[in-house]
């Protein structure tokens, strides 16, 4: 009996945490699909916004669709697209929400700053490819065209690429928020960034090769941002690391102090 109330004991926290994911995970699916129906009256507006860098980088073209059904199936993907990029935050503070119960008072007060850089580093990385990678991009594969050669783009493969990109490199730039958060819970460490730097830079060529189309701009685009913001993780982590020895420092020379008194 002591041993089944055991089992009992152990199984209990467990079901609570599925229960409390389930519940984080139908709120963050609630959002993108309201955020979803939000997005589709102004899908054409989205469209238009999207459709910017390829105007830019390919002048005086334009999109074709070669199906009756793909405009609106792309109207679809760019309200979800739309509904993705708004609900981005919402959703990251229900994955703190779900985080906070098990950490301490000041491991919950680490989250805080960090819940805001989430969505500021997201907006810088799609910045990034909406501005700069993207035009590169179409100016690469437009510049491949012959006399005898056109590129025709289909509508719904141009904007498949571009919200691809935007979103890609949006999760992409978390990197520092999330190492930098790891060392604040003490779970991160500058020894072993460094160490594991040489992998690191593996692991992002393959993640670059995988995530982005067969082209050396696209892939170099995301690969050395991605490489940059480890480098800038390294530095975050080692500032993190001279505060908490700074205020270890500083909390025992206070106790000492009481102490002598």
């Amino acid at each position: 009996m002591a041993d089944l109330k055991q089992i009992t004991d152990k199984e209990a926290p467990l079901l609570e945490h599925l229960v409390e994911l389930r519940r984080r995970l139908i709120y963050s699916a609630i959002t993108i699909v309201v955020l979803m129906a939000f997005c589709f009256i102004f899908a054409s507006t989205i469209y238009d916004w999207l459709l910017i860098p390829y105007k830019h980088a390919v002048p005086g073209t334009n999109l074709i669709f070669t199906a009756p059904q793909e405009l609106f199936f792309t109207y679809l993907n760019v309200a979800l697209f739309g509904a993705i990029f708004l609900g981005f935050p919402i959703v990251a503070s229900q994955i703190y929400l779900f985080v906070a119960p098990g950490l301490y008072k000041h491991e919950r007060k680490a989250f805080i700053p960090y819940l805001i850089a989430t969505p500021v580093f997201f907006v810088v990385g799609a910045a990034l490819v909406y501005l700069a990678v993207l035009p590169m991009a179409l100016c690469f594969f437009a510049g491949m065209q012959t006399e005898d050669i056109t590129m025709m783009t289909s509508v719904s493969e141009y904007l498949s690429l571009a919200m691809l990109l935007i979103l890609a490199f949006g999760i992409c730039f978390q990197l520092p928020v999330i190492l930098t958060l790891l060392a604040q819970i003490d779970l991160v460490r500058v020894d072993m960034l460094k160490k594991g730097r040489r992998y690191a830079v593996v692991g992002i060529l393959i993640f670059a090769a995988f995530i982005t189309p067969p082209d050396p701009i696209s892939q170099l685009g995301l690969a050395l941002p991605m490489y940059l913001l480890y480098e800038f993780s390294i530095m975050s982590v080692r500032l993190v690391e001279r505060c908490r020895a700074a205020a270890l420092a500083a909390q025992e020379a206070k106790i000492s102090g009481s102490s002598s008194e």
